[in-house]
């Protein structure tokens, strides 16, 4: 088991899915977890409660407005004194497709790259001052699969904003690593979550036969991949991405 005592974590979309689960395994492990949370606060609030507020503080943004990562981080940072670790988990992913009005076209790409990378860049930026002035920190970023072999018509945006992701994620590895600050991404695949729920049950056949494993991927393989990533275990694995897709993509 993986001890975690000791580190401060910042979980953003942690009221839901592989943000739940995330949060649950962190504070598992010993953390003091930053949950983050757009609208979901009875969730949030109940996620709290379960795992006490000495372990878990929630925090309300809406990422897809510009200019709330600040005052975000510096909450979050206001809590136990400081951030080690920030795990940029909250995403969205709308459908979309050429055929589409082009204002609505319009209107999800923006949406889509708001909250998927230019939030994650902001929180990033906020990171890596606040690290550089406590002597390094990790940065744990979730992709997608899609980031590497495109998606569906209808998420072309999804997927490029999950490889601004991965190339952030990657610049920040390279161009940081001398003030020890250490930057990661995970790209999983289909994972079992409300959100995705629906999907998954309408197309089970179809996302079965693509995936050799048999079966999508539960959201706690994620988390467990995160804490492992936040123990400082690899820290010269800083740079790389960690696949979950059960063999539907290898790279």
């Amino acid at each position: 088991m993986l001890d975690l005592t000791g580190k401060v974590i910042l979980v953003t979309g942690g009221s839901r899915g592989i943000g739940a689960s995330t949060v649950r395994t962190l504070a598992g492990a010993g953390a003091q977890v930053i949950l983050h949370y757009g609208q979901s606060a009875p969730v949030a609030r109940a996620l709290v409660a379960e795992l006490g507020e000495a372990q878990v503080y929630a925090i309300s943004a809406d990422l897809a407005q510009p200019g709330v990562t600040g005052e975000l981080f510096q909450q979050a940072v206001s809590w136990q004194g400081r951030v080690d670790v920030l795990v940029n988990n909250a995403g969205i992913a709308p459908s979309v497709t050429v055929n589409d009005p082009v204002t609505q076209w319009a209107e999800t790409w923006a949406r889509t790259l708001q909250v998927n990378l230019l939030s994650v860049a902001d929180l990033c930026r906020e990171a890596i001052v606040h690290f550089q002035a406590r002597g390094g920190g990790t940065i744990i970023n979730v992709a997608s699969r899609a980031a590497f072999r495109g998606d569906n018509p209808d998420a072309m945006h999804y997927a490029a904003s999950k490889g601004g992701v991965i190339a952030l994620t990657r610049s920040i590895a390279r161009g940081y690593a001398s003030s020890n600050i250490l930057a990661y991404a995970v790209a999983p695949g289909w994972v079992r979550t409300e959100m995705a729920e629906n999907y998954l049950q309408e197309h089970a056949d179809d996302i079965a036969r693509d995936i050799p494993l048999g079966d999508v991927v539960p959201p706690e393989e994620v988390a467990n991949t995160v804490a492992f990533l936040a123990s400082g275990l690899a820290r010269h694995m800083t740079g790389a991405t960690l696949d979950l897709n059960g063999a539907s993509y290898v790279r």
